[in-house]
């Protein structure tokens, strides 16, 4: 029987579960879950198939509000949502559209602006691409220098963006532009919104340690972007990037992805040694080291609901918690990430030197299967205590909010 997104509303935690789970089975291929299970960074093909299967249930844009295609489910039944299809291997929708961009046109953009792009990021046929962070303005992000200069109905955008993860099959880029460089360097910053395909844009990759490209430099000479693009008021833009970013380190909380790896690890870990001495689960520091990550990871899942609760209550406007979630989280990590490594033992040792996170394991990859994707994941979320934000400057943030209360 097919149930309907409202009746999913009477339906208690466990029921809601099931049914989550039984659509799951049923919808999402065996091959790709079992690619993203091994930790493989989604195929973009991958993420368009789950995004129009999500879509067509009404369920892809699972956080926005009901008017604008959201699901109305509570806090809780979201957050098992989200739990199960990590847990199974699906496909993440493209986060820059669904988490950052999307809120910020249907919070702050206009009704033609709305109509236009909110349906197509909804379908998956809009990819998005964050373009904020540049040479010389990363944590320091106000100042940027990427200039956007008004001509009559168009802005004549020059200037540099990078680390913009995606970007070469990305359809769209939300950029932070200086569009004055009168009084402080907050002000005279907007919020632009960019085809991609737009004459004058060059995208280079950037190659990370793990052998993959998922980072670029994005590259602006002469061009050219309608007014119409504008999200909001010209020089407002910094305003309305301190929401996005709040919602990018809630985003970094990263609760399923530490949950799949917690559960990675003990599966790693109840194999029978190599080496003939056991399983390394049942090795007491090792156990207890395990229970320790778990516990702090509970504790940090309590964290996250009750910031999303309070988000959505209006409350705790000023709390640097999603600081607190983003540092939490993205410790937690690489923390899991490396006690995955240790597990593997020499297992992992092969594939320090090989892979590409974007593409399948190597056909003749020696040792362990399971090895190739834990370690390019865990080399890749390297970059996670500095991406959105480095730890070192949000623990700067909490304490001066928690200083000035």
């Amino acid at each position: 029987m097919t149930i309907s997104t409202e009746q999913l509303h009477q339906l208690s935690d466990e029921e809601f579960r099931a049914e989550i789970r039984a659509f799951v089975a049923e919808q999402l291929p065996a091959e790709m879950a079992a690619r993203t299970l091994l930790g493989y960074h989604p195929h973009k093909p991958d993420v368009e198939f789950w995004t129009a299967r999500l879509n067509e249930k009404g369920w892809a844009a699972l956080n926005w509000p009901t008017e604008y295609g959201g699901t109305g489910w509570s806090i809780t039944k979201r957050h098992i949502f989200d739990e199960e299809c990590y847990l199974a291997g699906c496909p993440a929708v493209n986060p820059q559209a669904f988490h950052l961009v999307g809120p910020i046109i249907y919070a702050i953009g206009n009704q033609e602006q709305k109509d236009y792009f909110l349906p197509k990021i909804r379908s998956g046929e809009h990819f998005w691409a964050q373009g904020f962070s540049e040479p010389n303005a990363g944590s320091d992000l106000a100042s940027l220098q990427t200039r956007a200069v008004r001509d009559g109905d168009e802005y004549v955008v020059n200037g540099q963006k990078i680390w913009t993860s995606e970007a070469q099959y990305c359809d769209w880029v939300f950029c932070l532009v200086r569009t004055s460089t009168e009084g402080r360097k907050q002000a005279g910053i907007s919020f632009l919104l960019v085809d991609l395909k737009t004459p004058g844009i060059t995208i280079r990759p950037i190659i990370g340690i793990e052998g993959g490209h998922v980072l670029n430099e994005v590259f602006f000479e002469d061009v050219r972007v309608p007014v119409t693009n504008l999200i909001g008021e010209e020089n407002e833009g910094w305003t309305y990037a301190k929401q996005l970013l709040g919602a990018e380190r809630t985003f970094s909380a990263v609760v399923p992805r530490c949950k799949g790896l917690a559960a990675r690890i003990k599966s790693i870990a109840a194999e029978e040694n190599t080496c003939g001495a056991g399983r390394l689960i049942n090795e007491p520091h090792f156990a207890r080291r395990l229970a320790q990550l778990e516990i702090e990871l509970m504790a940090h899942e309590a964290t996250l609901l009750r910031v999303v609760a309070e988000e959505e209550a209006g409350v705790n406007q000023h709390s640097p918690t999603p600081s607190i979630l983003k540092v939490k989280g993205t410790e937690l990590l690489q923390k899991l990430g490396a006690l995955a490594i240790e597990a593997l033992g020499d297992a992992a040792m092969p594939h320090y030197a090989e892979g590409d996170y974007m593409l399948d394991a190597p056909s003749q990859a020696p040792g362990n299967p399971a090895a190739y994707g834990v370690v390019s994941d865990f080399l890749y979320h390297r970059s996670a205590t500095i991406y959105g934000g480095a730890n070192e400057v949000q623990r700067n943030i909490i304490a001066a909010q928690l200083l000035r209360a």
